[in-house]
């Protein structure tokens, strides 16, 4: 007798949707934010913090070049699970090389893996979003997405900062204590990938395209490779590789559709600019939280860090982006996108005053960093709106990842430098600097209202 049973094609999104989005979510902010701390108590300048750290936005920005694939073959489910899988075992692998002589070369290795590993589950999980619900479930859920990714990030930079600082008191071993930590990140990650084995639903239109398997589609490569040189006419041979292969065909489809969208230059000056102050300090923050006040900084420990700025911080931001969710679907993006676009940016004027001050009240800090935060979080639903916005239309899980991939390359450029700047200049100028870069944003949010629809993100 078959015992196998059919899977459940739909399942309560409140099942899977928390999880799936604080998977997504925690991976991030280990490459963004806990990286940079970690490699900052482990005796790292700013200047290789902020240059190395912001090497592994790179996976995010050319994500967009495998994201068909990611259409093509399997399944979103399939992938997803893969991508957990592989992301709990970068974890193990920067935790076992932690307490290393040569951690920063290892540690860097597994990063790596782990920011593919997480920029392919962003694909997977953004489509697999938007083909297991509704368009007025996706607007519902949005907030709910939200803000279980920022869940992730009160977990990562608050929770998993301040174990790490606890450990670092309690054994006087800075790497033991972070090795046990991503340890437990590991730990936590399997758990996840077992759950989403079960949970995740099986969205009809979530289906692996017939005849196509990776190793068909490895075979076809590489017959298409050798016959391309064994061909006499080059030419005639790329242009009917270009024009008769169905998957490539498919493939090349896809970015050519989106290059093909309206006001083309301003949709990257808003992706490349929205966030070029925020991209600085994000890189600066914590090392200059961390600093001692000799070298401009304020002084706090790993613990306290992950009190303010990890807890505190990302609580505010949490909010911000829930009130910016409620706005949007009461009166739409477009009343909305200015406003925004101020929050995100003003707030950073805030940390002028710190640099400048110094001051050692952690309630003034914490007040500091929290409106900073709240801003970030309210305007930062912006930037996920219209990347909603730019990808409505066939393929649009390939031109979603497409703008993330912008908006990646939007904080991976500029965040670069960011740890050279302060150390030559000092911290007050930088953030004076900081300021300065918020500016194209603004603009460029201002011109793009123009050309928004008045209903689009509006409950109806």
């Amino acid at each position: 007798m078959n015992t196998m049973t059919t899977p459940t094609l739909k399942r309560d999104p409140w099942s899977w949707i928390p999880t799936l989005y604080f998977a997504e979510g925690l991976p991030y902010v280990a490459v963004m934010t806990i990286a940079v701390i970690m490699y900052k108590r482990l005796g790292l300048s700013n200047t290789e913090i902020a240059l190395y750290t912001s090497w592994l936005y790179l996976p995010w920005t050319i994500k967009p070049l495998w994201s068909p694939f990611v259409d093509l073959i399997k399944t979103k489910r399939a992938w997803i699970i893969t991508m957990q899988g592989f992301i709990s075992a970068g974890f193990a692998g920067i935790a076992f090389f932690i307490p290393t002589t040569h951690y920063v070369q290892f540690t860097l290795a597994f990063f790596w893996l782990l920011a593919f590993s997480s920029a392919t589950h962003d694909i997977a999980a953004d489509g697999f979003y938007m083909l297991g619900l509704n368009n007025k479930e996706q607007s519902f859920f949005v907030g709910l997405r939200n803000t279980f990714y920022r869940f992730a990030s009160i977990f990562g930079q608050g929770v998993l900062v301040m174990l790490a600082g606890w450990l670092e008191t309690l054994q006087n071993n800075v790497p033991l204590a972070w090795s046990i930590t991503f340890y437990l990140m590991a730990g936590l990650f399997l758990a996840l990938t077992i759950y989403h084995r079960f949970m995740l639903p099986y969205p009809d239109s979530d289906v692996k395209r017939e005849g196509l398997t990776p190793s068909k589609l490895l075979e076809d490569f590489f017959k298409t490779f050798v016959s391309f040189f064994q061909k006499k006419h080059i030419g005639l041979m790329f242009f009917f590789l270009l024009t008769s292969g169905k998957l490539l065909g498919d493939f090349l489809l896809t970015f050519v559709t989106f290059f093909k969208k309206k006001n083309l230059g301003l949709m990257f000056f808003f992706l490349l600019t929205y966030r070029l102050g925020e991209s600085q300090l994000a890189k600066i923050a914590s090392p200059f939280l961390l600093d001692t006040t000799d070298k401009g900084g304020l002084g706090l420990s790993t613990a306290t860090v992950g009190m303010i700025y990890g807890t505190i911080g990302v609580i505010a931001l949490l909010l911000g982006g829930i009130i910016s969710g409620f706005l949007v679907s009461r009166d739409g993006f477009k009343k909305w996108i200015l406003p925004m676009a101020l929050a995100i940016n003003l707030p950073d004027l805030l940390y002028i005053w710190l640099a400048a001050a110094t001051p050692d009240n952690l309630i003034l800090i914490s007040i500091c960093v929290a409106i900073e935060q709240l801003g970030y979080g309210f305007g930062f639903t912006a930037y996920m709106l219209y990347l909603i916005y730019i990808a409505e239309g066939e393929h649009k899980t390939a031109h979603y990842a497409i703008g993330t991939g912008f908006m990646a390359l939007g904080m991976m450029i500029p965040g670069m430098p960011a740890g050279w700047i302060p150390e030559h200049i000092g911290y007050t100028r930088f953030f004076i600097w900081v300021c300065i870069c918020t500016i194209p944003g603004i603009i460029a949010s201002l011109m793009i209202r123009n050309r928004l629809d008045d209903s689009f993100g509006k409950k109806q």
